[in-house]
């Protein structure tokens, strides 16, 4: 940076001593005036002598004891003030309590921090309703090539949460009514809620005469495949872990209302089932 014109500490100020008086002096004085002349002179030296001294102590003074905000004159140079360790400190307190820094880049881990947590149920064996099979396997959403609308729920519990679930949650692909019921794999929300038309054609297996497209009482959201677990997360497994005091499942929605085929995880639940199946060699990428 530009150094500041300042005088360096420690510099002498210089003492303005008043011009020697010519030393000719007029045929006429005597030498009592002479003598005057000269005390006189020697006074005033000394008295500017002695101001100027007062000034250099004042100055040094000033100097080195002086304290500013904007930083002290070393050298010749302007020193930076110290940093200011309140603002560090509640800039970073800022952070830890959740506010916004000024950057406007947001990141991953504030995308991470806001995500939701579901299990859906499905029918991975053939089961006839109304003339249409209804299998739905966690194999048939890997199959798909495009986003999968989760169709059929017929429960305003479950309706709730499918219109609570935000783009970007993630669920775990639940087999149900089945031989060994389990968490299978994970799927992820691609497109928020809408309208469920299925309930307005008669002839779908889950028809319902009392929603209509002006009036629309069902909805669904869009999946798509994320993973097929190597090692499935058993209902046996899960009721066990349940039943455990302390066990992070111990309010899980899932077991508490155990015919709700759309419930709610929290992030406690997804993170020790999570645990458990990276334990099985299943590695889970959010």
């Amino acid at each position: 940076m530009v150094k500041r014109k300042a005088k360096e500490i420690g510099d002498e100020v210089p003492v303005h001593v008043e011009p020697r008086r010519s030393s000719r002096q007029k045929t006429n004085n005597n030498n009592n005036n002479n003598n005057n002349n000269n005390k006189s002179l020697k006074e005033e030296t000394t008295s500017s002598a002695s101001q100027a001294s007062n000034r250099n102590k004042e100055n040094k003074k000033k100097s080195t004891n002086g304290k500013s905000t904007k930083g002290a004159e070393v050298n010749g140079e302007v020193t930076a003030p110290k940093s200011n360790t309140n603002s560090i400190k509640s800039t970073q307190s800022s952070l830890l309590n959740g506010t916004k820094p000024t950057s406007t880049a947001v990141s991953s881990a504030e995308s991470s921090s806001t995500r939701q947590y579901w299990l859906m149920k499905a029918e991975p064996e053939s089961r006839i309703e109304k003339g249409h099979d209804i299998k739905f396997s966690i194999d048939d959403l890997a199959a798909k090539t495009e986003p999968e609308p989760w169709d059929g729920i017929r429960a305003y519990p479950a309706r709730n949460n499918l219109r609570a679930m935000k783009k970007g949650d993630l669920a775990f692909f639940y087999h149900s009514s089945c031989k060994t019921p389990a968490i299978v794999g994970i799927m992820e929300i691609v497109q928020e809620h809408s309208p469920d038309l299925s309930a307005h054609d008669p002839t779908a297996p889950y028809y319902d005469s009392k929603s209509s497209p002006d009036d629309p009482k069902w909805s669904v959201v869009h999946v798509e495949f994320r993973q097929k677990l190597k090692t499935p997360i058993t209902l046996k497994e899960i009721k066990a872990w349940f039943e455990e005091k302390g066990n992070a499942l111990n309010n899980m929605q899932m077991l508490k209302l155990a015919r709700l085929s759309v419930s709610k995880v929290s992030s406690d639940e997804w993170r020790f089932l999570v645990g458990e199946m990276e334990k099985n060699g299943d590695v889970v990428k959010e």
